[in-house]
């Protein structure tokens, strides 16, 4: 009786005690729990902050150039000084151009008063010409300190976007503001994607861009009355000053919602160039949590297993193969899930590869198709020449014709014999300037090879015509004259063909026209091609710009010509550039030796 008891008390204290050591590593699992998935969170939290950061930087990279080149546009100076009419509806075209190709959301010229007087809007019923943004902070601040950005929402759009404002200036004084407006859609699309959400707040905490679009002009913290006040005086967040954002990042773990719905989250921070504000990534716990808890109750269900063997050799084996198979079970729901989300990264990667493929695919194929509407365009300026240099030879073999006709009905064979060479001849010729024509306006694809510099040279005199021939000096020495470089042929013709149709056009006053065209080493693996005329020569205005698209020196010029040869001469590994010369015009190309 008194063993019984004994056992019975023993049994107790050891249930006692067994039960208090599992309530020691219950907590102590718990903690290391936490621990392990905070740390987990805030791995996967950075990882995704400085992926979104840089994804926000390169869109904001991309269009702050935009106004400084648009400054440059001579129609902006025109239309400011003056108001006329006609650069005014040129600049109109111009911006609705560019903010098509580049989706900027808005691009805008405004006067020194305030007053829009050009937009890429203009057609539309929601045109900003005409409405007067002289109360906008960005416009005040680019009026007084050159340039200026500002996140706020349209007041005619209502849609939000950073406002990016550079002044221009007019023989010192300040003139106006060029404006272009970016929007964020595509970024917070991509930011949406992620596990948790992502925002940048400005630097008084006021959320910008987001993933969660709810949040959007909300506040993650209280706002001061001056800042209010400044808010509701400029629009900049519509007309309702900005509500409290349900996020609470007080404590070490961010919090959304309120009460016991409220989700628990990790937050990561990255600095944005954007407002001197910070991009905020919110990682959610449940998920590393859950996996942390995993991991501390297999490692207690294998404690408990050791016990279990101690204190049961009965039980023991039974005990071991439960527990075997509960591992096994949990080890393959891991890998599952960890190979799922493996598949699921690896097909986001392929997709964006095809994705940047198509893009630089389309890009390719946009470039290739600009160089032939610009070799088609080269064609049409000189078929009067070319048609005129296929007329004479026709001509000349009409006449041998007749002759020979004439000397066979005198029985006169030689004289027929060599009418008819020489008829031979000149079909040749004909056929030497069609073919190289031909080749010139064929579409095909870009190939890189060897080439000889004579053909290229002999090419692009053949297509230019009579009067480029008769004016131009070509001086390519004898240990050159052989020399291969690297390139296509036909698109090489297209750099020489433009230069020389460029230096034909400068010279159409003038009496005495030369165009010099000569050959040299540069260095052990470049030749240089240098092509001068005694021509007006360069504007100095353009002399930094000539090679900007849509910059061009001529009256009626789209100012593509040289863009497009210096593209097709960097792409072989040289370069196009302006040459120093006494007088006139000058232009050197650049070529690697085969």
């Amino acid at each position: 009786m008194r063993i019984a008891l004994h056992r019975r008390r023993n049994a107790v204290l050891a249930a006692l005690v067994l039960v208090l050591a599992l309530l020691v590593l219950a907590a102590a699992g718990s903690r290391y729990a936490q621990r392990q998935a905070i740390a987990t969170a805030d791995i996967l939290a950075a990882r995704t902050a400085r992926s979104h950061a840089e994804l926000l930087s390169s869109e904001l990279q991309k269009f702050r150039l935009l106004p400084d080149v648009l400054a440059e546009y001579p129609d902006v100076a025109a239309a400011l000084a003056t108001h006329d009419p006609l650069p005014i509806a040129r600049l109109n075209n111009t911006f609705d151009l560019l903010a098509r190709r580049t989706d900027a959301a808005a691009i805008y010229l405004i006067d020194a008063d305030g007053l829009t007087i050009a937009a890429n809007n203009w057609r539309l019923p929601t045109s900003f010409v005409g409405s007067n943004y002289a109360f906008r902070p960005y416009f005040r601040d680019a009026m007084r300190n050159g340039q200026s950005e500002l996140f706020a929402l349209g007041t005619v759009s209502g849609r939000p976007g950073l406002y990016l404002a550079r002044r221009l200036d007019i023989d010192g004084r300040p003139a106006g503001t060029i404006v272009v407006k970016v929007e964020f859609d595509r970024v917070e699309q991509l930011w949406a994607r992620a596990s948790g959400p992502s925002f940048v707040t400005d630097a008084q905490g006021v959320i910008l861009i987001t993933s969660v679009p709810e949040w959007r002009f909300r506040a993650t913290r209280p706002l001061d009355a001056a800042t209010l006040a400044r808010v509701r005086q400029t629009l900049q967040f519509g007309n309702a000053p900005p509500a409290p954002a349900p996020i609470d990042l007080s404590g070490l773990l961010a919090r959304i919602g309120t009460g016991g719905t409220a989700a628990s989250f990790l937050a990561a921070k990255q600095p944005v160039p954007l407002a001197d504000g910070g991009l905020v990534h919110l990682e959610p716990m449940a998920a590393p949590l859950a996996a942390a808890n995993t991991k501390v109750r297999l490692w207690g269900l294998a404690l408990l297993a050791v016990i279990g063997v101690t204190g049961a050799v009965v039980l023991r084996n039974r005990e071991k193969r439960q527990i075997a198979r509960d591992n096994q079970r949990a080890l393959e729901a891991e890998v599952a899930r960890r190979t799922a989300e493996l598949r699921a990264a690896n097909e986001a990667l392929r997709i964006e590869s095809a994705e940047r493929a198509e893009v630089d695919r389309r890009f390719r194929a946009a470039r290739e198709e600009l160089a032939q509407a610009n070799r088609l365009g080269t064609l049409g300026q000189i078929t009067a020449g070319v048609a005129h240099e296929i007329n004479q030879p026709v001509a000349a073999i009409r006449a041998f014709a007749e002759n020979a006709a004439a000397f066979l009905d005198r029985q006169q064979i030689e004289p027929v014999r060599d009418n008819i060479a020489r008829i031979i001849d000149l079909t040749a010729r004909i056929g030497s300037i069609t073919a190289e024509l031909r080749n010139f306006a064929r579409r095909k694809t870009p190939e890189t090879g060897a080439v000889a510099i004579r053909s290229v040279i002999d090419g692009s005199l053949m297509i230019i015509g009579e009067r480029a021939r008769e004016i131009t000096t070509v001086a390519l020495p004898e240990e050159l004259a052989s020399v291969l470089v690297v390139g296509d042929r036909i698109r090489l013709e297209q750099i020489l063909v433009n230069l020389l149709q460029n230096a034909l056009e400068a010279l159409a006053d003038s009496t005495r026209p030369t165009i010099s065209l000569s050959v040299a080493t540069n260095g052990m693996t470049r030749i240089s091609l240098t092509i001068t005329d005694n021509g007006p020569g360069v504007d100095p205005a353009l002399a930094d710009s000539i090679f900007t698209p849509f910059v061009s020196g001529k009256s009626g010029g789209i100012g593509l010509g040289l863009a497009i040869a210096r593209d097709i001469a960097r792409e072989f590994g040289g370069d196009l550039a302006a040459a120093a010369t006494a007088d006139g015009a000058g232009f050197t190309l650049t070529l690697r030796r085969a």
